[in-house]
């Protein structure tokens, strides 16, 4: 996936040149790999830019200014969604990518795959305990107390001692 930065750069305005270095600096300092497309020189960047910016996030007259953000074709934002992203230390979600091994977000898509794993875990064991006492149960007339919790409630225990 590669992350396209559309920049101008020859603007006359020193609000844009502010926000396309912060955008630029912290692409850089995230080490995330980008590609500077500059519209200012190159008219197929202009227009692709211009094409691909949904209409509801276009300003009033209809002309994005740049910094605009994109992966691959996919918009992700301006630079006002780009610094609200940051403050929510989002930005991996807002361009589209995974978060790096290591991060907070990292650990946390982590965490929850091995909660899914251990979720399958007991729902196997249930599968494999009471299917052998169902069998069994078709053999005896009578019902046989077992002195043995229920087996989702025994592997828990088990997992618990293991871990």
């Amino acid at each position: 996936m590669v992350i396209k930065v559309f920049l101008a750069s020859s603007s006359g305005s020193t609000a844009i040149k502010k926000k396309q270095q912060d955008v630029v600096g912290f692409l850089e300092a995230l080490r995330v790999e980008y590609d500077p497309l500059d519209i200012a020189c190159n008219e197929e960047n202009r227009m692709w830019m211009r094409q691909n910016v949904p209409e509801e996030k276009k300003p009033a007259n209809g002309i994005p200014l740049p910094p605009q953000i994109f992966n691959e074709e996919s918009y992700c934002g301006d630079y006002d969604t780009f610094f609200d992203a940051k403050e929510d230390n989002s930005v991996f979600a807002f361009l589209g990518l995974p978060p790096p091994p290591g991060s907070k977000a990292h650990a946390e898509e982590e965490e929850q795959e091995e909660e899914e794993l251990r979720q399958l875990e007991v729902d196997s064991c249930d599968v494999f305990l009471y299917q052998p006492l169902a069998f069994l149960s078709l053999f005896c007339p009578f019902s046989i107390p077992h002195p043995f919790p229920p087996p989702c409630k025994l592997f828990s225990f088990i997992l618990r001692i293991k871990s």
